[in-house]
C-alpha cells in the first residue's frame, strides 16, 4: 500500500511538472510572438489614423472609424498602382517558374542516377557561396547588350534555371521518399516524367509549398535587382515604391505606414494560408545523403 502511494505521488509530481513546463513554454512563446508581431500591429494601427491623432495627448490607441484617406492618398500620389501591378506580374511569374525548375532539377539529383551527379550537385551548392553582387555587373552587361534594361526580363529570365537553395530543399525531400515508389511505377510502365508527376509530386506538396513561399518572399522583397534594371517609376516594383514614397511624401507619416501595410500584408496572408504545408515541409525536409 505504501509503495502504491509513493508511486501515485511520483506520478502526480511528474504530471504537475509536465503541466508547469508546458504552461511556461506557452507563456514564453506568447510573449515572443507579441514582440515580433507588435511592429506590424503598430504599422497597421498608424495607417488607419489621421496625422493629427498620431501624437495626441493622451495617446489614441485606435482611431475609429478607420481613416481610409491614408490609402487613398498613397494610391493617388504617384504610380503606386503601376508598381503594385508590376510586382504582382514579376512575383507570380518568378514563383511559378522558379518552383517548377527547382522541383525538376531537385528530382533529377535525387532520383535519377547519372555519372557525376553528386559532383554536379556540389557545384550547384557552391554557387550559393557566391554573393549576388559579384555577378550583378556581368549580368547587367549581358542584359544591356540585349536591350533588356528597363524591362521585366532581367528579373525573370534567371528564374528559369531554378535556385540553388530551393533545389537543395527539393533534392533532400525527394531522397526521403522510398525508392520502391519509382520501381513500382517503372514496372507499371510509367516514364520518368509520369513517375515524377503522378507518384512523387503528390507526396511532395509540403516541400513544394515551402519552396514557393520562400520564392514569393524573396522576390516580393527584392530591392537590388529592380533598382538596377528598372529605371522609370512606371516599371518599378513596390520595394522601390516605398523608397520613392519616402522621398516624395516622407512628411506624411501615416500615409507612409499605409504604403508599408500594402507592401507587408501579402506576405503575411500567404504565410497564414500556407503555414501548415510550410511547417510540415520544413519538418520533413531531411538531411539524407545520397
Amino acid at each position: 500500500m505504501a509503495t502504491r502511494t509513493v508511486y501515485l505521488r511520483r506520478k502526480a509530481g511528474v504530471v504537475w511538472a509536465h503541466r508547469v513546463g508546458r504552461g511556461a513554454a506557452y507563456v514564453l512563446l506568447t510573449v515572443f510572438g507579441l514582440v515580433f508581431v507588435f511592429p506590424f500591429l503598430y504599422i497597421l494601427r498608424t495607417s488607419f489614423m489621421p496625422l493629427e491623432l498620431l501624437f495626441a495627448d493622451p495617446p489614441v490607441v485606435v482611431s475609429w472609424p478607420p481613416f481610409w484617406e491614408n490609402y487613398a492618398q498613397m494610391f493617388n500620389t504617384g504610380p503606386y498602382l503601376h508598381m503594385l501591378r508590376n510586382t504582382l506580374i514579376i512575383v507570380a511569374q518568378n514563383v511559378v517558374v522558379e518552383t517548377i525548375a527547382s522541383v525538376m532539377v531537385g528530382y533529377g539529383f535525387a532520383r535519377v542516377k547519372f555519372e557525376g551527379r553528386d559532383k554536379l550537385f556540389l557545384l550547384v551548392l557552391a554557387t550559393m557561396m557566391v554573393p549576388g553582387t559579384v555577378t550583378l555587373i556581368p549580368q547587367y552587361a549581358l542584359f544591356a547588350k540585349a536591350g533588356m534594361v528597363n524591362t521585366f526580363w532581367p528579373l525573370m529570365i534567371p528564374r528559369f534555371f531554378g535556385h540553388p537553395f530551393y533545389i537543395f530543399i527539393m533534392r533532400q525531400f525527394f531522397m526521403t521518399l522510398p525508392k520502391e515508389l519509382d520501381e513500382a511505377a517503372e514496372i507499371d510502365g510509367a516514364s520518368l516524367w509520369q513517375t515524377m508527376r503522378r507518384v512523387i509530386l503528390p507526396l511532395s506538396k509540403p516541400a513544394v509549398a515551402t519552396v514557393a513561399i520562400f520564392s514569393f518572399v524573396n522576390h516580393w522583397n527584392d530591392f537590388t535587382e529592380p533598382l538596377v534594371y528598372l529605371l522609370t517609376p512606371e516599371n518599378q516594383t513596390l520595394a522601390l515604391g516605398l523608397r520613392w514614397f519616402l522621398h516624395n511624401q516622407g512628411g506624411e507619416f501615416t500615409a507612409m505606414m499605409a504604403a508599408a501595410t500594402v507592401f507587408t500584408a501579402p506576405m503575411l496572408v500567404a504565410f497564414f494560408f500556407a503555414q501548415k504545408q510550410f511547417i510540415r515541409g520544413i519538418q520533413l525536409t531531411g538531411l539524407k545523403e545520397g
